[in-house]
């Protein structure tokens, strides 16, 4: 079996090729214009697969502008077309959707015909629907509906080619928005619901989470990570007896807009939105939504939401469209994917790792920032634990802001991986393995890094260790006191005191020292870390002012609990509130812009005036918050978590957020 693919460098087609690779067999053609065989390249490195093969051609050339001599020696050869290949934005002109949508679809269906092909795969889009208002399942089409943009009018468009010109047997997928991957969050655009991100996060920084703001009614929307649709479609297109069907990607249970909204709000640490609901029946024409939607699409509306919402990112035309005004059937699919596994998981159970990769990968604010990009243009940042967590997305605003991270960690293959993304961007990253524990590797980084930069701009002591175990299970343990003051401290200012040379030697520099609220509260079951941070903070105030006179700057940034690797195993972390690795790094970033001698958080600093004024008082709540949070698992050699006082704890937990208990 064999299958030609359009699109494969897409979103969707990407996971669709990975999904062929995986679970079939024979050979996978993908088109790719000869300008995009790097971008290609990249991902059949990906896809790990030597049955990945490009066909060089062009979406807007008869038959997809494919060699001739080509097509006769594959004609009969080809068991699947797949054509993904268009544009999926709502905001694209309407000569692009016609070329891209319309002449792409035509000229991909005269390719399956010349191909004898068995079957053409044609991904369309529930936009076919246009504005129909009412139930719309698979069986239906052309229903006389309002095609209110050139998006949803090419993709009607498209749609009604394959159906009426195809020469082999056909398909039709109907995705409705598609979201990121619902495990890994993974998306490569701003697309639906991201337009709104931003705001989101705005509000987030600027609101706290439990203030309640009032929103309106948008109505129904409906969305479906990526993962799902390439699965779906892979199920789907080897079903015997299908041909000449249409197909809901869908999800069966649509959330109003509100609530979707909503999901990522909460997802966010943002504040949410509450509807005035009413019990009285309203007539469809003049419900809010729909008023709404009615008003937003006037010219006059257009233009004032480009003038002011399009001035944040978001576009007039996504405005325009929030909701959907059919409700999309999808019974015939769910029938077809039955006893498959296959099936759209709850939105809120993988929001935040699409706000979490939103925020990492996709959020352009850090690059936007003329005094960020002022400081950072064209400096080398040395980032020690960037192969993930807070490290990996400082490296990825350094590099959006014009930097050049230096990206050291023990593990290589973690390193060129995020390599790889900044320079897919655009950017460009160097990869120093280290094992940051060894002093005498240390030596050796350092010595290389030095002859092989021209500057060390930037270093960003990251890389860390943690242990949360109480004093009465570490008698037996003082290698845990060893190994963390190892890595958090002689392992830091070994690196610092390597590079300090060439700092003074180029008369600037300057070291951001993660460090961590536990320094300024002192809770219990961290003995080990907190004295490894403090340390870190004692020798860095010590020394800051003795090379300040030649340029060289500290800023220890008293870090509250992040949500990364490195608290996973602490289970009990799970329903903690924390900041997120992005939050983190935008802290990193204004560390790096402002350099202030300190960044501390509020309850951080009033831990440390506790300490100072009532330390009996203090150490009494640290006792109390002794007694209810349990020594973890892990740390008493067992298997669960222990105790069963979780409303206390998740009490605390709120009240000192940010706190590592």
């Amino acid at each position: 079996m064999s299958y030609f693919v359009t699109g494969a460098t897409g979103f969707i087609g990407r996971h669709l090729v990975q999904e062929l690779v995986d679970h079939r067999e024979g050979d996978i053609f993908v088109l790719c214009r000869a300008g995009s065989m790097g971008r290609l390249e990249t991902l059949m490195r990906r896809w790990g697969s030597s049955r990945v093969v490009p066909v060089i051609g062009d979406l807007s050339e008869e038959r997809l502008g494919v060699d001739e001599e080509w097509v006769a020696a594959h004609r009969g050869q080809v068991d699947h077309v797949f054509h993904l290949a268009a544009i999926y934005d709502m905001t694209a002109d309407d000569a692009t959707n016609q070329v891209m949508n319309v002449g792409g679809t035509r000229n991909a269906v005269e390719l399956a015909g010349a191909l004898e092909a068995g079957c053409f795969h044609q991904v369309s889009s529930v936009a076919a629907a246009g504005d129909y208002h009412g139930r719309f399942d698979e069986t239906m089409f052309d229903e006389g509906q309002v095609l209110p943009s050139p998006y949803h009018r090419t993709k009607y468009e498209s749609e009604k080619i394959v159906r009426e010109e195809s020469t082999v047997p056909w398909r039709v997928y109907r995705p409705a928005i598609v979201v990121g991957h619902s495990e890994t969050g993974a998306m490569d655009k701003v697309d639906g619901p991201y337009y709104f991100f931003p705001v989101m996060k705005m509000l987030r920084d600027r609101l706290p989470s439990w203030l309640p703001l009032v929103g309106v009614e948008l109505g129904e929307t409906n969305v479906v990570p990526v993962d799902y649709v390439a699965k779906a479609m892979d199920h789907l297109a080897h079903l015997p007896g299908r041909d000449g069907e249409a197909f809901h990607l869908v999800n069966p249970e649509p959330q109003s807009t509100v609530e979707m909204i909503n999901l990522f709000c909460k997802a966010a640490g943002a504040p949410q939105f509450a509807t005035p609901t009413s019990r009285l029946p309203v007539p469809s024409p003049l419900r809010a939504a729909n008023l709404i939607n009615a008003v937003v699409k006037t010219r006059a509306a257009q233009f004032a939401l480009d003038q002011t919402l399009g001035r944040v990112g978001i576009p007039a035309e996504v405005v325009a469209h929030t909701g959907f005004t059919a409700v999309f059937d999808s019974a015939l699919t769910e029938q077809a994917l039955a006893g498959s596994g296959i099936a759209v998981p709850d939105l809120e159970s993988y929001a935040r790792s699409l706000w979490g990769y939103w925020e990492e990968h996709l959020d352009e604010s850090t690059g936007k920032d003329p005094r960020v990009r002022s400081a950072l243009s064209g400096k080398h940042v040395l980032i020690t634990g960037a192969s993930s967590g807070i490290g990996q997305v400082v490296a990825l605003k350094v590099a959006q802001a014009g930097g050049i991270p230096v990206l050291v960690a023990r593990g290589k293959d973690k390193l060129e991986e995020t390599k790889s993304v900044i320079e897919m961007r655009g950017g460009t990253a160097h990869v120093f393995p280290c094992d940051l524990s060894d002093l005498e590797a240390i030596d050796r980084l350092c010595e290389q890094v030095v002859a092989e930069l021209p500057t060390i701009d930037f270093v960003i002591n990251n890389a860390g260790r943690s242990i949360r175990r109480s004093l009465r299970l570490s008698h037996d343990r003082f290698h845990d006191f060893e190994r963390t003051m190892q890595l958090n401290y002689f392992g830091a200012i070994r690196l610092v005191m390597g590079l300090i040379p060439a700092m003074e030697a180029q008369k600037s520099g300057h070291i951001v020292n993660i460090s961590s609220i536990g320094v300024q509260t002192n809770p219990p079951r961290f003995s080990a870390y907190v004295a490894s941070k403090s340390a870190l903070d004692s020798w860095s105030n010590v020394v800051a002012s003795e090379v300040v006179g030649n340029g060289i700057t500290f800023t220890n940034i008293h870090m509250p609990l992040v949500r990364t690797p490195m608290i996973a195993p602490t289970k009990l972390y799970d329903k903690f509130p924390t900041i997120s690795p992005a939050q983190a790094a935008d802290t990193v970033i204004t560390a790096m812009v402002d350099r202030p001698h300190e960044i501390n958080t509020p309850l951080g600093n009033a831990g440390a005036i506790a300490h100072t004024v009532a330390p009996k008082l203090a150490f009494r709540i640290l006792n109390m918050a002794y007694h209810v949070f349990p020594d973890s698992a892990a740390a008493k050699g067992q298997v669960g978590t222990g105790g069963t006082r979780e409303s206390e704890q998740i009490m605390l937990a709120k009240v000192f957020k940010g706190i590592h208990w």
